[in-house]
């Protein structure tokens, strides 16, 4: 019997460890639903202040695409709750039918054991005990023997009442688990009925704005204005690069002047090597995300107004999750919010060259930091994006914009 008690204690066990990491699973998604229904809040407040104020086009159908995004996101990871919710609901369904069937087969053998000493009291197990004791043979087993003898009905009433008391607490928690599936069904009902409404209010903004030619200029000077905004920040890094040459020459001349002066004949002087601030662009680039090249550097019909605008850079499709990579070896120079482009990093290579990223989700990556081809800088995003998820990437020779296309392909 002692045996089977332990036998039965460690199918316990193994049933009840399965639902830890279920269980922890879920606590983490619990954390991510609750960031997203934070930020989904904030950016749905933004949007309802647009709507009683005048605000620009461009930021208008931008939030209403990352109100739709993200509460496609939000759906998705409520199902994705519901499912893992509903498997520890399965599991502790499981865990109770064995508890039941375990505590039934308890019951049975203590009526068992009652019913017998009924009908022929201790005076059975006292004459047991005594021939334990008296009879010749191992000391320590025959001690084991009496001691189980003694101890398997406390044995029996603990290991039923410890059954009975995981019973409790298993039946709570798939109570508390019907209870969150049931508040997650209702939410993911109410998210996919709203996501419906605002792709609604989105189409009739896209159809308005395709037939509204007021509402087309504005759209059209805004798009200007931020391009503006774009070349404008090229030309001050690059006016800052070019006084840094003009100073970092004259201190070399100054300081070539003073070498002169107290240059002795007999001494020897030894110069520190030049830091390089950036590696050599020579050499293959590294694309700054894979995907579909959405919109093309130049003149071109605008995806979403409809207009025809001439692009600084190039859009390329990305996935929630994906990295931005640096396109060649660099120092970061700008990590910035910039209009029309979201939070942007602009990074300067050797020579006066320029390549921005715009649409950022996250940025992983400091003003002043040298970075390597291909490194990591940043999370692709939506932010400022007029249509989903995608990288803004822009190219400057000097103040030049050039095709990043191009750029890329020369070694």
């Amino acid at each position: 019997m002692r045996i089977l008690s332990i036998i039965l204690c460690l199918l316990v066990g193994l049933s009840f460890g399965a639902p830890k990491k279920t269980d922890a699973q879920i606590k983490e998604q619990r954390t991510a639903l609750k960031k997203l229904e934070t930020d989904l809040a904030k950016k749905r407040k933004e949007l309802a202040l647009l709507e009683t104020e005048e605000k620009g086009v461009l930021n208008t159908i931008s939030l209403l695409d990352q109100n739709l995004n993200q509460t496609r996101t939000y759906i998705q990871e409520l199902s994705k709750s519901e499912i893992l919710v509903q498997g520890a609901v399965r599991q502790l369904s499981k865990d109770l039918d064995s508890l039941d069937r375990q505590i039934r087969e308890r019951k049975e053998v203590m009526r068992k054991r009652i019913r017998t000493l009924y009908e022929k009291g201790r005076s059975s197990e006292a004459e047991i005990l005594y021939g334990l004791l008296t009879q010749k043979g191992n000391p320590e087993r025959q001690v084991f023997w009496v001691h189980h003898l003694l101890y398997q009905d406390q044995e029996q009433v603990n290991t039923l009442l410890r059954l009975m008391r995981e019973r409790d607490e298993k039946k709570k928690q798939e109570v508390e688990h019907l209870q969150e599936l049931s508040q997650l069904r209702h939410k993911k009902s109410a998210e996919e009925k709203g996501l419906v409404t605002q792709m609604s209010g989105q189409e009739k903004m896209l159809v308005s704005l395709k037939h509204d030619k007021a509402m087309q200029k504005r759209a059209l000077e805004e798009f200007e204005r931020n391009q503006k905004t774009m070349l404008a920040l090229i030309k001050k890094l690059e006016e800052k690069r070019k006084k840094e040459i003009a100073a970092a020459k004259k201190a070399e001349a100054e300081r070539k002047a003073k070498k002169a002066k107290e240059k002795k004949k007999k001494e020897k002087v030894v110069e520190k090597p030049k830091p390089t601030v950036t590696a050599s662009l020579k050499g293959p680039k590294c694309m700054p995300l894979e995907g579909e090249v959405i919109s093309r550097y130049g003149l071109q019909e605008h995806p979403v107004l409809h207009i025809t605008t001439r692009n600084l850079g190039i859009e390329i499709r990305g996935k929630r999750g994906k990295m931005v990579k640096a396109a060649a070896p660099g120092t970061v120079v700008m990590v910035s919010e910039i209009d029309g482009r979201g939070p942007s990093v602009i990074i300067e290579h050797e020579g006066g060259t320029y390549s921005v990223y715009g649409h950022l989700r996250s940025i992983r990556v400091q003003e002043g930091k040298e970075v390597q081809k291909c490194e990591e800088i940043g999370e692709v995003g939506d932010i400022a994006s007029l249509n989903g998820i995608k990288l803004y990437f822009q190219v400057s020779e000097g103040t030049q914009t050039v095709d990043p296309l191009e750029w890329l392909k020369q070694k």
